[in-house]
């Protein structure tokens, strides 16, 4: 087993039900701000966009978690004639989503990634944005997208890796040290290794995005604002002391000078599957 399968299935191992409700329940607490708060995730969509290949015509598209539907209706506008599945392990997303597109040109879907209730080889267009570095098991839903693409078929995905919200970690560290604060993400070498046994040929573009925000104070908003809270089983289970939140901000890379910034290591994935022999 390599070292990145191990680590796989190590983070399988500890996570269960309770850590997708959890998930579940955050984001779709956050579905009425999530659209106001997601400057990072419509980047990163409008990347995915641009890379679908000119001359795919798909019949059939999945938005694996779609969230509130936003690129789900940008696929739509795109793809007019093609039948679409918007995807998401939040009830609470998919009511927003429906509440704002309906749901006559696309079916609505609460599913777990992990294990798609889709048959093999029926979609043309696997879509995912900034979904997967949620679950513990990227390897089983990277093994679902393979499965329901059909030959021929084409995979775009994105997520976020080690190295993002730096910036919070360090002020963190210095304001409640011993305690983490940020998400783990896979570093690029471990993104890579567990992308190309996936998918064979594959392609990994890597680069940071740098949002400015008026104070780590505003940052932290956003997040709330997007559900992307932290979620480690190691997290405080009562509410962070103001007095250390305050000591955060203090330590915040540049909050001395007025206005912050904040890193997102992204990564986007490319993949059209073979056909059989």
């Amino acid at each position: 087993m390599s070292a990145v399968n191990g680590y796989s299935a190590a983070i399988c191992a500890e996570g269960g039900t309770g850590t997708k409700v959890s998930i579940a329940r955050g984001f779709g607490a956050a579905c009425k701000t999530y659209d106001s708060a997601s400057r990072l995730q419509k980047i990163m969509g409008d990347v995915m966009l641009a890379g679908i290949p000119s001359g795919l015509f798909p019949h059939s598209i999945l938005d694996l978690g779609c969230g509130t539907g936003w690129f789900t209706r940008k696929l739509t506008a795109t793809y007019p004639g093609a039948d679409m599945i918007g995807a998401d392990l939040s009830p609470g997303m998919l009511e927003q989503a429906e509440s704002l597109f309906g749901s006559e040109a696309v079916h609505w879907l609460n599913a777990d990634a992990e294990s798609l209730p889709l048959a093999d080889e029926s979609v043309d267009l696997v879509f995912s944005n900034l979904m997967i570095q949620w679950s513990r098991c990227p390897e089983t839903i990277l093994k679902e997208c393979c499965r329901v693409l059909k030959p021929g078929g084409f995979l775009v995905l994105s997520t976020l890796l080690d190295g993002t919200l730096r910036e919070l970690k360090q002020a963190w560290a210095k304001a409640d040290p011993g305690q983490p604060h940020v998400n783990r993400f896979f570093s690029s070498g471990e993104w890579r290794d567990l992308t190309s046994s996936v998918f064979p040929g594959s392609e990994l573009d890597l680069a940071p995005i740098v949002l400015p925000y008026d104070s780590p104070t505003t940052l932290n908003r956003e997040l709330q604002r997007l559900g992307a809270v932290f979620r480690g089983e190691e997290r405080r289970q009562t509410v962070t002391a103001p007095g250390r939140f305050r000591a955060m901000c203090r330590a915040y890379p540049g909050s001395q000078n007025g206005g912050v910034l904040a890193t997102y290591e992204a990564g986007w994935l490319h993949w059209c599957k073979p056909h059989a022999g």
